[in-house]
């Protein structure tokens, strides 16, 4: 029973802290004007009009698992971020100059994406039949 208690509490501290970091990255991406994240878009290839989109997903997915609403899914999406991130902004970098953050990110949301985290979620208030047994064994 401890142990399951010890799980759901680790899955909640990386739910909180995976959303404040994608929260402040959107946020970034809009500070001083969207304008130079979409031209470093354009500089990698990519349509500048996905630079918003992708700000926007990091700022709404972060806010999801920091209030544990909707964590799969919102893992999900920024899984789908993060492996973008890997393919084009940090295509060919090696894995100890600077993309190690973004692999923790690619699994922390990926964990999310299969695990969910119901301690202390909007999720287990609103799905509470569906969750009460997981987290009743806590």
């Amino acid at each position: 029973m401890l142990l399951k208690r010890n799980v759901e509490l680790g899955l909640f501290i990386v739910r909180v802290l995976t959303g404040i970091i994608f929260l402040l990255h959107g946020f970034s991406k809009f500070q001083g004007g969207i304008g130079g994240t979409m031209g470093f878009f354009q500089s990698i290839g990519l349509p500048g009009a996905l630079a918003p989109v992708v700000a926007i997903i990091e700022i709404l997915g972060g806010l999801l698992l920091i209030l544990g609403l909707l964590t799969r899914i919102a893992g999900v999406a920024l899984t789908v971020i993060m492996v973008g991130v890997l393919l084009t902004a940090k295509a060919g970098q090696p894995f100890m100059m600077g993309t190690e953050f973004d692999y923790l990110l690619l699994f922390t949301s990926l964990q999310l994406a299969f695990t969910g985290s119901l301690l202390l979620s909007v999720d287990s208030l609103l799905f509470k039949n569906k969750y009460n047994s997981r987290l009743a064994e806590n």
